[in-house]
């Protein structure tokens, strides 16, 4: 189970609402058991979550109903704001005020931290920053190797040094090397509340680097205990935010996202996935939107706006709007590789993931047998892939023999596009009036 569980969870809770005919005060109590349990099986503390369907129980069945709003969607509305309130409301961006900017990352061993170091410089130098990176864990046996190959597949510059034990002395000589307009990320090493000894050394690092930022990183796969270590960490040097790792498979996600927040310290940053790109700025609206299946336009522009420009070319949005036929389709592959994994593209569709839960088989089809689908269009005519539907059995034939494939790949195919295009064309056709309101209301608008 991770945090897709709990997405689905939420979405089938919000569908409860939309195909309703009626929306009274059983179906709200249904509802916020069924929230309930979803963030309960995800390890969120009991008491928050009573808490916090207290408040959507109350607001949806006393609170007067707004212009221009229907009860069903006024409810949805509710349950996004409150929710977005419970996982920090606001975002805390990092902002990079001034050259030689200079972040430092804790955490203890295990958390992802050197991982996410390189994540991070990766996320900046996409930005158009300098990073360079410093490794001042002299504790943890192959840390300055990780790091420094981490640092070669960036092609970003790299400090340390190997026989030293003094990370206080490396990053003080590292300092003395670097010009003051690149962006400093210092790995440190695994700390732990009850080692003194350490907590001392990162102490003297944050004065002698004289720190811009310190950045906790933890696990999501501890839980609630996320906010144990929060509160230690913030109390002994004062961190400035955190970064929580493996969120994508953390059946404890939701645990971690909730007990960090309750602490105060703000979430920065998230891990979403093992590859250096799947990291991204923690945005309580545009997180909530996407886990309750309400899209995230902002971020679907931004990854279509860092394609390169070759492919910027290619209509991203006649695709997603559903308006493709095969040979639509056939450009896209390249786009969609460079956007990510099909699945996470899509929750960013405004409305898509409240549309229908889609079978696992088609995402992992459009994923794992993407080379073999451009074999086999690369095999069609012009006329089959503008119109995919006079594809009989000897055109299949033709094609199989063509492609190296078999009859089974181009059904699966023409079976995968069908899917989709059902999929985007209900979408277009506005199968959901009420949530379009809603989105509307706050401030996310239907993708065209």
């Amino acid at each position: 189970m991770s945090l897709d569980k709990l997405g689905s969870s939420l979405r089938s809770a919000l569908r409860k609402i939309i195909g309703a005919p009626l929306v009274d005060e059983v179906l709200v109590k249904e509802v916020v058991k069924d929230i309930q349990r979803a963030l309960i099986t995800s390890d969120v503390n009991v008491k928050l979550v009573m808490d916090l369907s207290k408040k959507i129980e109350k607001r949806a069945l006393e609170e007067k109903l707004p212009a221009g709003l229907s009860k069903r969607e006024h409810v949805i509305k509710i349950v996004y704001d409150e929710l977005v309130k419970f996982v920090g409301e606001k975002p805390s961006e990092l902002r990079i005020s001034k050259d030689g900017f200079k972040i430092m990352m804790i955490g203890i061993e295990g958390s992802g931290k050197t991982t996410s170091i390189a994540k991070l410089a990766r996320f900046f130098q996409r930005k158009g920053y300098k990073p360079v990176l410093i490794c001042a864990d002299v504790h943890r046996l192959g840390a300055y190797e990780q790091l420094q190959q981490l640092a070669a597949q960036l092609n970003v510059p790299f400090h340390g040094n190997l026989n030293s034990t003094d990370a206080v002395k490396i990053v003080e000589e590292s300092l003395s090397k670097i010009e003051k307009k690149n962006l400093v990320i210092i790995d440190t090493a695994g700390r732990h509340k009850s080692e003194t000894e350490l907590m001392d050394e990162m102490k003297k690092l944050a004065e002698v680097a004289q720190l811009n930022e310190k950045l906790l990183t933890i696990d999501a796969t501890i839980g609630q205990q996320a906010g144990v270590q929060a509160k230690a960490f913030h109390e002994a040097i004062g961190i400035t935010g955190v970064v929580l790792t493996k969120l994508d498979g953390a059946a404890k996600g939701g645990g971690a996202l909730s007990a960090v927040a309750t602490t105060g310290v703000p979430i920065k940053f998230i891990g979403v996935g093992e590859k250096i790109d799947e990291f991204e700025l923690f945005d309580p609206q545009s997180f909530i939107s996407r886990l309750l299946g309400m899209g995230d336009l902002k971020a679907l522009l931004e990854k279509a706006e860092e394609l390169p420009k070759e492919i910027k070319e290619v209509d991203v949005t006649k695709f997603l709007a559903g308006k493709f036929t095969l040979q639509d389709l056939y450009s896209q592959f390249e786009a969609m590789q460079k956007m990510g994994p099909l699945k996470k593209i899509l929750q960013m569709v405004p409305g898509f993931g409240l549309s229908a839960e889609l079978p696992e088989d088609f995402y992992k089809l459009s994923e794992e047998k993407l080379k073999k689908f451009r074999v086999i269009l690369d095999s069609m005519t012009d006329k089959e892939l503008e119109s995919p539907e006079i594809i009989n059995r000897s055109r299949m034939q033709r094609i199989a023999r063509g492609s190296g494939t078999k009859m089974e790949d181009i059904k699966e195919l023409l079976k995968q596009y069908q899917i989709a295009k059902r999929l985007f064309k209900s979408l277009r056709k506005g199968r959901f009036p009420a949530l379009d309101k809603a989105l509307r209301q706050m401030g996310l608008k239907k993708f065209k």
